[in-house]
């Protein structure tokens, strides 16, 4: 029952303490350098948002990769959010992987680009 109390409390702060709307910034990225036929991590980091009302996506291709990970919800000072997914890929030269982020209404697609 705490752990309700306390959840709740949270919601409510995350309302009344910081009214205003502030969009993620995201990074896309790979845990190691990118080449083609080696397996990799594909990583997702998204920050600086609230409300916490946010999904992220990992696609390869335009279909969700399945599999993927991701953190808890953490928040920093200022009731700002972030977040991380991620997920084993083998990156092939024809192949297009991308973080889609839903915040609010808004959604937004940002393209692992490999440095290849």
């Amino acid at each position: 029952m705490r752990e309700l109390i306390a959840f709740a409390l949270f919601c409510v702060l995350c309302v009344t303490v910081q009214g205003k709307t502030s969009s993620p910034k995201v990074k896309v990225y790979s845990h190691f350098p990118g080449e083609y036929g080696k397996e990799n991590t594909l990583i997702c980091h998204v920050s600086g948002f609230h409300p916490p009302d946010i999904s992220i996506e990992l696609l390869k291709n335009g279909e969700v990769i399945p599999n993927a990970q991701q953190t808890d919800l953490a928040f920093e000072k200022g009731w700002q959010f972030h977040l991380t997914k991620s997920v084993s890929f083998n990156p092939e030269r024809a192949d297009t992987y991308i973080c889609r982020v839903r915040h609010m209404e808004k959604t937004d697609s940002f393209v692992w680009e490999p440095n290849m």
